[in-house]
């Protein structure tokens, strides 16, 4: 079996962009989303998101991305995006992101780490509460400007 590795994001190749734009139509299904090349540039230049990439070879087989900010409140943090392939999936990889995640995380020092996940995606809901997520009692509000 071939070793599985996660990377950041740092160049862009046309593959690249065209396997994140086919990620992200597996995770958000109610509308499209395709990314171009410069707005994916302008995400992986930005000090306030990283994109990190789940390799099995030479094949991206996931992705997600850490977003971040300083409040008066403290540094907060942001995992967005997980998505494992739907070829892939049921081996625990999406465990391995979102570990992977809390690890960069943790070692950045104080912090907050935060996700929102829909209820009906009850695995991964499970895969957030077993790996220490608590669930907030809040309001989630939303603009979308078009």
């Amino acid at each position: 079996m071939e070793e599985i590795k996660i990377l950041r994001l740092e160049e862009i190749s046309c593959k690249v962009l065209e396997t994140i734009n086919r990620l992200l139509s597996q995770l958000v299904t109610s509308k499209s989303i395709i990314l171009s090349e410069v707005q994916l540039k302008e995400i992986i230049s930005s000090a306030s998101s990283e994109i990190f990439l789940m390799y099995r070879g030479n094949e991206i087989i996931g992705m997600f991305t850490i977003a971040n900010y300083l409040t008066p409140t403290g540094h907060k943090y942001w995992l967005e995006d997980v998505v494992v392939d739907n070829r892939y999936r049921g081996q625990l990889l999406g465990k391995r992101m979102v570990e992977e995640a809390i690890r960069l995380v943790e070692e950045r020092g104080k912090s907050t780490f935060m996700l929102t996940s829909k209820p009906v995606r009850v695995v991964a809901n499970k895969l957030y509460s077993s790996l220490g997520f608590e669930k907030k009692e809040t309001n989630v509000y939303k603009m979308d400007f078009i």
